[in-house]
């Protein structure tokens, strides 16, 4: 599971808009929207759920659940250390859907 405040947080690390994360997800900006405005756990189905923690995750964010190993011990979201180049992913991510868009079009 991941919080309202993990997922804006991550949006944060990677330097990344709301419309941005709906791109690499697969999700539209308004669910994306509604998800970040729940009060504590993101509410959504399952499918959308684990297309928003791939996306995260493949862009180098680690998740830290409530009572792993962190300096405070609650929840909280990271960067991967040996992620390479977050922005490169993302970067990349972004072209692949824009092509195969393109294509999907002609």
């Amino acid at each position: 599971m991941i919080t309202a405040a993990q997922l804006r947080a991550a949006r944060v690390l990677l330097g990344i808009d709301q419309r941005r994360l709906a791109e690499l997800s697969g999700l539209s900006v308004p669910t994306i929207q509604r998800m970040e405005a729940s009060e504590s756990m993101v509410r959504g189905n399952v499918d959308s759920l684990v297309k928003l923690i791939t996306a995260l995750e493949g862009a180098g964010i680690e998740l830290i659940d409530e009572g792993a190993v962190s300096g405070a011990g609650g929840r909280g979201v990271r960067l991967k250390i040996n992620s390479g180049s977050a922005r490169s992913y993302l970067d990349h991510q972004i072209e692949a859907k824009a092509s195969s868009g393109t294509r999907a079009r002609r």
